[in-house]
């Protein structure tokens, strides 16, 4: 029986933590100063997400898009345009079932909240491309 549905794209977990819950490491802030200005271009005194001519932080992620829509009654789907520079907040997101949980998302099952133990090393697994080593 599978356990957990693949991401909808719906963005919950984007929109809420794109919000001044997320950080970025000072590598990744190095990284972006270097290879990617565009991205560099909204930090400010190591925090992310600013805006470039203000200065002030942004209520949402600036790289969060709204994407296109076959047909006018579908859901909202969400693409990440620096995916592969996002932040680790962003990569190792999501960490634990309860998270998840609390945050609406749209990947669990209900069986998944009958089995807590095997939803999460249903995660684990899920996730372990996107975690640390020894996470």
């Amino acid at each position: 029986m599978l356990i957990m549905k693949e991401c909808n794209q719906c963005g919950k977990c984007c929109i809420k933590y794109g919000d001044g819950d997320l950080s970025a490491t000072q590598e990744e802030i190095d990284l972006w100063e270097i290879f990617n200005p565009d991205i560099f271009a909204f930090v400010k005194n190591e925090q992310i997400w600013h805006d470039p001519n203000t200065g002030e932080k942004l209520s949402r992620c600036p790289f969060l898009e709204l994407a296109p829509k076959a047909a006018p009654h579908e859901a909202n789907k969400y693409t990440c345009s620096i995916y592969l520079d996002r932040p680790e907040d962003c990569r190792h997101y999501p960490s634990l079932i309860s998270e998840m949980v609390r945050d609406e998302c749209e990947m669990i099952e209900v069986i998944d909240l009958e089995n807590y133990k095997k939803a999460q090393t249903k995660l684990d697994l899920i996730m372990q491309d996107s975690r640390p080593a020894g996470y």
